[in-house]
């Protein structure tokens, strides 16, 4: 796989990483994430992704642009409001970097669609609110053995994991919390979601390089207001019923 003299002046800073290199562009390049939900987390997250040079971008997302969503999902503007978010978004990345296909799936992943839309993926990024739809991106995962990375956000804090094989996600989420808040419930500051969704890309590009350790097994927790960060790690549930086996 070559690069053009375009994308070799693009990635210069990551070609010059030693974690990186021309290698691992060459990996970014011939990636395939899958991002389910263009929204708080979803949308910073596919702006550096595509800067990164990441192949192909599949966005999952059924709900249009509104003028709430601004003050955080950065990926789009005033001028998308009432477009799909797939559509727009993909219009941003596009403009972005020209290099990146984009794959604008207007549809919300269901369990009875999940294990196609995760079909292919090297890497998933969930962001959304919904916990139907965490449970069943988590299952598709880890049944085509695709690593997920987790990403949530409300108030001030923020959360993001990585989930390979096991521990899962419902190894962390058993049960829909009976308390279970969303953005739109009980706010979030828009600043927080470029940091989620930054945390959760830049999870996915060492997924996909291979670089450093990924937070396979733990979850990182930020708090906005004390700007503090803690990581805990998640165990496996023996009684889990996606990923025990049993």
């Amino acid at each position: 796989m070559t690069f053009t003299d375009d994308e070799i002046e693009r990635y210069a800073r990551h070609l010059v990483l030693a974690e990186v290199g021309g290698p691992g562009q060459q990996r970014l390049k011939a990636a395939r994430v899958g991002l389910i939900g263009l929204g708080g987390v979803g949308a910073p997250a596919a702006l550096y992704l595509a800067a990164a040079g990441v192949g192909t971008l599949r966005l999952v997302d059924d709900d249009a642009v509104a003028l709430s969503n601004l003050q955080r999902q950065i990926v789009f503007d005033a001028a998308d409001i009432g477009r799909p978010k797939v559509e727009a978004g993909a219009a941003t990345l596009t403009a972005l970097n020209p290099h990146v296909c984009i794959e604008p799936v207007a549809e919300r992943l269901t369990a009875a669609n999940a294990d196609d839309l995760v079909a292919g993926c090297d890497v998933v990024i969930d962001g959304t609110d919904d916990f139907a739809t965490r449970f069943a991106v988590n299952a598709a995962c880890v049944a085509a053995g695709v690593p997920l990375a987790s990403g949530a956000l409300g108030r001030w804090s923020g959360q993001v994991g990585v989930f390979a094989g096991r521990p899962c996600y419902r190894c962390l989420v058993p049960a829909v919390p009976p308390d279970a808040e969303t953005c739109a419930r009980v706010g979030v500051v828009g600043a927080l979601a470029g940091v989620v969704g930054s945390m959760a890309a830049l999870e996915a590009i060492k997924l996909i390089v291979g670089a450093g350790a990924p937070l396979a097994g733990r979850l990182l927790i930020y708090d906005g207001l004390a700007a503090t960060a803690r990581t805990v790690a998640v165990a496996a549930d023996p009684d889990c019923p996606v990923c025990s086996g049993g």
